[in-house]
């Protein structure tokens, strides 16, 4: 993998290596460029929105290795990942950040299916006859 920066994200199912070099501002997910990879350029603006914020935009480039999940988690995993790369790049970026909200898990995960249930709360139909 590339040297340089160093952050692990997670979200969900998903958990992303990010690797932050000096560069040009490309952004690679498993080996592609990442509008190619996240298929929807809502998820590709979120994994640039620590960069856009932190004015790094076009200064480094990112490398990210995903594992698990779908393409929405891993896409908040690279960017929770970014966000902690960043931080070793720069300490005083901390506050920028965090009034981001960047360097905050985020729990949300899907609720575990329960026994006697169809799903985590639904229940079987009812029929009264």
């Amino acid at each position: 993998m590339a040297e340089g920066f160093y952050g692990t994200g997670r979200r969900k199912n998903a958990v992303a290596k990010v690797w932050l070099t000096p560069g040009t501002g490309q952004i690679s997910i498993n080996g592609k460029p990442a509008e190619e990879y996240l298929h929807r350029e809502a998820l590709a603006v979120l994994v640039r929105e620590p960069l856009e914020t932190t004015d790094l935009a076009g200064r480094v480039d990112v490398v990210a290795q995903c594992r698990g999940g779908g393409i929405s988690g891993q896409a908040g995993a690279v960017r929770h990942g970014l966000s902690r790369a960043l931080l070793q790049w720069d300490a005083n970026l901390r506050p920028l950040l965090r009034r981001g909200s960047f360097l905050t898990r985020d729990p949300r995960a899907k609720e575990s299916k329960k026994y006697g249930r169809k799903r985590a709360r639904r229940g079987f139909q009812f029929s009264k006859r």
